[in-house]
C-alpha cells in the first residue's frame, strides 16, 4: 500500500494511543527523524504492534511512500507473499526503470507466474528489489513498515535483507517489529538486525509497571478493580498488556472473585498460548511443575520433599521446552513467564490442587508457607488450621509483610468456627487493618463492610467503622455518616469512644479546618484512652494533639510532645506516621533544627520500611524530602518526593500531600512546568476531597511555582487565598507553610510594596514570638525588595547581606542562594560592576536548576539592559501611559485603580504588559525612568 503526499514535519503522537511507552517512543522518534531505521522487539502480547502503529501514524506523514507488510504463522510457507504486500501495488510505477531481466524476475515473483525461485533467479530478484526501492526513493522518502518479521516467508526475508544492507545514502527507512522469546538481556533480535539497514536502532518493548497496568485496565473499561487485584493481575501477566487485559476480562466475566490465596482465573485464550508446550510434557513432569506452580519460591529441594522423586530430570525436560529458565543468581526454579505457572494451576482439578497443597504443607520450611498450603488443602472450618494461619499472619506482620498477613488472616477467618475465640469477625478485622497497613485500602474497606453487615458485637462494629474511616484517607467528608453510627455502637465504653474521638479530631482538622476543635477532640481521646488503660490509643491521641498545637503555634506543644514520648511506649506507635516521633520531627523542622530533624525522620523511615507500613513510609519519605529541600539538597529532595508520589499513585493514599511536596521539589530542582501541573492536581484533589488543610498547602505550592515561573500576579492570587484559608483555620505559626516571603516578594513584583510590608509585619510578629529564625531571615529578604522598590537601595543591600549570612548559618542552602540572587539583581540596578557569580555558585551547589536558569538569563539580559528613555513610552497605549505616569508619581495599585476608575486586577495586567513592552522587570525600573527624567 502506498501513501503519497508532500513531505512535511511529523505530527506529535497522541498520548492516549499508548500507555507507559513515552521513553521508548521518544528514542524511536529521534532515530526516525535522523534518517535511521528502528527494530521493535519483545515477546508476544507486549505491545510491539501498538508501538509500530503509533510510530507509523506519526512518521508516515513525513514521507512520500509507505510500504507495509504483516505476516501470520499460517502464511509463512508461501514464497514472496510479504514481497507482494510491500511492492505489489507500486511495481507498475517503477517497472519501466528496471532492466528487463530484473523486471521479469520481479513480476514473476509477485504474480506467481513463471515459477520464479531464489535458486533460479536469485541475483536478478535481489537486484530488482533493490532497484525498485531506489526508484521509489528517487521520488521522495520511503518508509517500509513490517510487523511480525518472524513470520515473513524466508524468500521475502532474504530479499528484504539484501536490499536493506545496500540502501545506504538512500532515503529508505525501515520500521519493523519482531517477536522474541528470550530474556531481556539476551540478543535474540541480533539475527534480525543483520537483515536490517546498518543504522537500525533496536528498541526493546519491556513489561508495564503496576501503575501502567492499572491505567491500561481503566482505559479499557476494567475500572474499579481493587488494588490488590491489580497487583495480582500485574504479577500474573508479568506486565504484558495483552495478558493483563485478558485477565481483567476473565475477572469481569467471573461470577465470584477468587478467594484469598487463590490465583486469578486464567481465560482459555491465555491457556491456549502455553497449552501446546504443556502437552509436550510427560504426565509426571506436568505434576512436578504443578507443585512448583503452587509454591511461593519453588526449589529442587522443595519438590523432592513434596514427593517428586525425579524432579531434577523433569524440570530439565520443562526447561528444554522453554517452560522454565535458568536463574544463575539463585537455586530456585523459575517459570519462563508467570502465565505458564498460572495456566498450569488453572488447568488442574480442585482435587489435584488440594493434593499439591497438602504435600507442600509438610514440605515447606517456612511457617507462613506451611500454614497457607494447609489452608488451601483443607475444606470447611477447622480451629487447628485457623490457629496455625493466625500464627502465620502474626509472623508475616512481624516480618514487615502486612499484605501477606492480610491474606493469611482472611484464610484464617474462612476456617474459623463461629463460636471460636478469636472469632471470624475479629480475624477479618485484623486482616482489614493489615491491608490498610499495606496500602490496600479497597480490600480493607470491603472486608469492613462485610463485617458490618453481619456483626452484632459493639467492639467489632466500632473497629469496622474505624477501618471504613481510615480507608477514606483525607477524603473523610465522604464517610461522614460513619461517625454517628460509630458513636452509637460505642455507647459509653471509654475504650471504644477513644477510637471514635481520635478520628473526630482528624475530621475537625481536615474537613472543618478547625484547629481548636481538633485539639479538644485529641485531648478528649487521650483522656478516654488513659481511663480505659489503652496506652496505644493514648499515645496516638497525644501525638495528634502535639502536632495540632505545633501547627497552631500553641505554647503547650513542647510539653504535649514530652507527654507523648513518655514511657511506656508502644512499638506499634513508635513508627506510626501519626505517632510521637512524627510529631517531634515536625517540631524540629519548624524550629530550624535540620540536622536533628533529618536524623529523626531517617530513623522513622527505616523502621516503617522494615515493618512494611506503606502509608508511614510515604509520609516519612515526604518528611525527609522536605528536610533535604530546606537544606538546599534539591536533587536528593526531588528523588525522594518522586518516590513518595509513586507510592501514593500505587496505593491511592496521600496523593494530594505527595503531589504538593513533589511540586515544591520540582520548582526547586526540576522543571517548573511539572511543578505547576502537580500543584494544580493537588488543589483539585484537595477540593474534591473537601480537605481544607491540604488545600492551603496545595495553593501555597501553586503560588511558589508561579513565582518561580515568573508569574508574580498568579502567585499573588494563589497566596492571598492561602492567607485567607489559614486565618480561618487558626494557623498562627508561619513555619508551617513558609509562604509569607513568597507572597511579599510577589506583591512587590506587581507593584504593591505597601501590602507586601503589611504581610511582612504581621508575619514577623508570630515568627518573633515563636523564635522562627529562618522565617525572620526570609522576611528580611522580602523586606529588602520593598526597600528597593521604595528607592532605598543601600538599606536593601544591608538587609540582603544580613539575611544571606543568617540563612547560611541555619543551613538553609536554597534560601541563602535566593538572597544572593536578590542582592546581585539589586546591584545590577546601581552604578558600578555587578556579578551573579555567587548566586550561580550557590544555586549550582543546591542543584536548583530552575533558579540557575534564571541567573543565566539575568547574566545575559540584566547588566546589558539599556537605560530606559522617555521615548520608550511612545510604544505604550493610552491607558498604559496613564498607569505608568501614576507609578512615576509613587501611586500604589489601589490608588491607581481608584483614580482611573478601573479594577486593581486591570492595573496589575496593564503593568505586566508594560514590563513586557519596555523590556523591564518591575515598577522599580519605571521609577528609574522617572529619576532619569528628573535629572535631565
Amino acid at each position: 500500500m502506498t501513501v503519497r503526499r508532500d513531505v512535511k514535519e511529523p505530527v506529535r503522537l497522541r498520548s492516549d494511543l499508548v500507555i507507559g511507552r513515552e521513553e521508548l517512543l521518544a528514542g524511536a522518534r529521534e532515530q526516525l527523524a535522523g534518517g535511521g531505521s528502528v527494530l521493535v522487539h519483545g515477546p508476544a502480547g507486549i505491545g510491539k504492534s501498538t508501538v509500530l502503529r503509533a510510530l507509523t501514524a506519526e512518521y508516515g506523514k513525513a514521507v512520500r511512500t509507505v510500504l507495509r507488510c504483516s505476516a501470520t504463522e499460517s502464511e509463512s510457507h508461501l514464497p514472496f507473499l510479504a514481497l507482494a504486500d510491500l511492492l505489489g501495488l507500486v511495481v507498475d510505477q517503477v517497472a519501466d526503470r528496471l532492466p528487463a531481466p530484473q523486471r521479469t524476475a520481479l513480476e514473476s515473483a509477485l504474480t506467481g507466474r513463471g515459477e520464479s525461485t531464489l535458486q533460479r533467479d536469485g541475483l536478478a530478484l535481489r537486484l530488482a528489489v533493490l532497484s525498485a526501492l531506489r526508484a521509489l526513493a528517487a521520488r521522495g522518502p520511503v518508509l517500509i513498515v513490517a510487523d511480525d518479521l518472524q513470520w515473513l516467508d524466508p524468500a521475502s526475508t532474504e530479499l528484504l535483507g539484501f536490499a536493506a544492507r545496500r540502501l545506504g545514502g538512500t532515503p529508505v527507512q525501515m520500521l519493523c517489529a519482531v517477536r522474541t522469546h528470550t530474556e531481556p538481556q539476551a540478543r535474540e533480535h541480533d539475527r534480525y538486525l543483520r537483515s536490517s539497514p546498518p543504522d537500525t536502532l533496536p528498541v526493546s518493548v519491556n513489561p508495564l509497571s503496576r501503575g501502567q497496568v492499572a491505567e491500561l485496565l481503566d482505559h479499557r473499561g476494567h475500572t474499579g478493580l481493587p488494588r490488590s487485584t491489580v497487583r495480582d493481575i500485574h504479577r500474573t501477566s508479568g506486565g504484558n498488556p495483552l495478558f493483563a487485559l485478558e485477565l481483567g476480562r476473565a475477572l469481569a466475566e467471573s461470577p465470584t472473585p477468587p478467594s484469598p490465596g487463590e490465583p486469578l482465573p486464567v481465560p482459555t485464550s491465555l491457556r491456549t498460548l502455553v497449552r501446546g508446550r504443556l502437552e509436550a510434557l510427560s504426565e509426571d513432569a506436568r505434576r512436578t511443575l504443578l507443585v512448583a506452580s503452587a509454591g511461593a519460591r519453588p526449589t529442587l529441594a522443595l519438590l523432592l520433599a513434596a514427593g517428586r522423586e525425579n524432579a531434577e530430570a523433569e524440570t530439565a525436560q520443562a526447561a528444554a521446552l522453554g517452560l522454565l529458565v535458568a536463574k544463575p543468581d539463585a537455586p530456585g526454579i523459575r517459570f519462563a513467564h508467570p502465565l505458564i505457572s498460572a495456566a498450569l494451576y488453572a488447568e488442574a482439578s480442585a482435587q489435584e490442587r488440594r493434593a499439591v497443597h497438602a504435600a507442600l504443607s509438610t514440605a515447606a520450611s517456612d511457617p507462613i508457607e506451611r500454614a497457607r498450603h494447609l489452608a488451601l488443602a483443607s475444606t470447611g472450618t477447622d480451629p487447628r488450621v485457623a490457629a496455625q494461619l493466625g500464627e502465620a499472619a502474626a509472623v508475616a506482620r512481624d516480618r514487615g509483610a502486612p499484605s501477606v498477613a492480610a491474606g493469611l488472616g482472611l484464610l484464617a477467618a474462612r476456617h474459623t468456627p463461629v463460636n471460636a475465640v478469636p472469632g471470624p469477625h475479629e480475624r477479618r478485622l485484623q486482616a482489614a487493618e493489615d491491608a490498610l497497613t499495606a496500602g490496600e485500602t479497597d480490600l480493607a474497606r470491603d472486608v469492613a463492610h462485610e463485617v458490618l453487615a453481619h456483626a452484632m458485637d459493639p467492639a467489632d462494629r466500632v473497629r469496622a467503622w474505624m477501618v471504613v474511616i481510615d480507608a477514606a484517607g483525607h477524603a473523610m467528608a465522604g464517610v461522614d455518616a460513619a461517625f454517628p453510627q460509630a458513636l452509637a455502637d460505642a455507647g459509653d465504653d471509654p475504650r471504644l469512644l477513644t477510637r471514635v474521638h481520635y478520628r473526630l479530631a482528624w475530621r475537625a482538622l481536615i474537613v472543618q479546618g478547625d484547629f481548636e476543635q481538633a485539639r479538644r477532640e485529641g485531648a478528649l481521646a487521650a483522656d478516654l484512652a488513659a481511663r480505659a488503660g489503652e496506652r496505644r490509643g493514648e499515645l496516638l491521641a497525644l501525638a495528634f494533639q502535639a502536632q495540632t498545637e505545633t501547627l497552631m503555634g500553641h505554647p503547650d506543644a513542647p510539653a504535649t510532645i514530652e507527654r507523648a514520648l513518655d514511657e511506656p511506649q508502644d512499638p506499634r506507635v513508635a513508627c506510626d506516621h501519626n505517632g510521637a516521633g512524627a510529631a517531634r520531627f515536625r517540631w524540629l523542622i519548624m524550629s530550624d533544627q535540620l540536622t536533628e530533624a533529618r536524623k529523626t525522620i531517617s530513623a522513622l523511615l527505616r523502621e516503617a520500611r522494615r515493618r512494611g507500613i506503606v502509608e508511614a513510609e510515604m509520609h516519612f519519605l515526604r518528611g525527609l524530602a522536605e528536610t533535604e529541600l530546606r537544606a538546599g539538597h534539591c536533587g536528593r529532595a526531588l528523588a525522594l518526593a518522586h518516590e513518595s508520589l509513586g507510592l501514593a499513585r500505587d496505593t491511592g493514599i496521600g496523593e494530594a500531600a505527595s503531589a504538593v511536596l513533589t511540586s515544591l521539589a520540582e520548582a526547586a530542582g526540576g522543571e517548573v512546568d511539572r511543578a505547576l501541573a502537580l500543584a494544580r492536581e493537588a488543589v483539585a484533589r484537595a477540593e474534591e476531597d473537601g480537605d481544607v488543610l491540604y488545600l492551603s498547602r496545595a495553593l501555597a505550592a501553586l503560588g511558589h511555582a508561579r513565582l518561580v515561573a515568573g508569574d508574580a500576579a498568579g502567585a499573588v492570587r494563589s497566596l492571598r487565598r492561602v492567607r485567607e484559608l489559614e486565618a480561618g483555620l487558626g494557623i498562627t505559626d508561619p513555619a508551617r507553610g513558609r509562604w509569607h516571603g513568597d507572597l511579599a516578594e510577589s506583591l512587590v513584583g506587581i507593584g504593591e510594596p505597601a501590602e507586601a510590608q503589611e504581610v511582612i509585619d504581621a508575619t514577623r510578629t508570630g515568627a518573633l514570638r515563636l523564635g522562627r529564625e529562618s522565617v525572620l531571615a526570609v522576611l528580611d529578604r522580602a523586606e529588602a525588595l520593598v526597600r528597593s522598590a521604595r528607592g532605598e537601595p543601600d538599606a536593601a543591600a544591608r538587609r540582603l547581606t544580613s539575611a544571606q549570612a543568617r540563612l547560611a548559618k541555619l543551613g538553609y542552602g536554597l534560601e541563602e542562594a535566593r538572597a544572593a540572587y536578590a542582592l546581585a539583581d539589586l546591584r545590577t540596578r546601581r552604578p558600578g560592576p555587578a556579578s551573579y557569580d555567587e548566586a550561580a555558585r550557590l544555586f549550582r551547589r543546591c542543584r536548583a536548576m530552575p533558579w540557575l536558569r534564571q541567573v543565566e538569563t539575568a547574566v545575559v539580559t540584566g547588566p546589558a539592559r539599556p537605560p530606559l528613555a522617555a521615548a520608550a513610552l511612545d510604544s505604550l497605549a493610552a491607558t498604559e501611559r496613564q498607569v505608568v505616569a501614576l507609578v512615576m508619581e509613587g501611586a500604589m495599585n489601589r490608588e491607581i485603580a481608584a483614580r482611573l476608575f478601573i479594577s486593581v486586577k486591570t492595573v496589575e495586567a496593564t503593568l505586566t504588559r508594560v514590563y513586557r513592552k519596555l523590556g523591564i522587570r518591575s515598577r522599580v525600573d519605571i521609577v528609574r525612568l522617572a529619576a532619569g527624567r528628573g535629572s535631565g
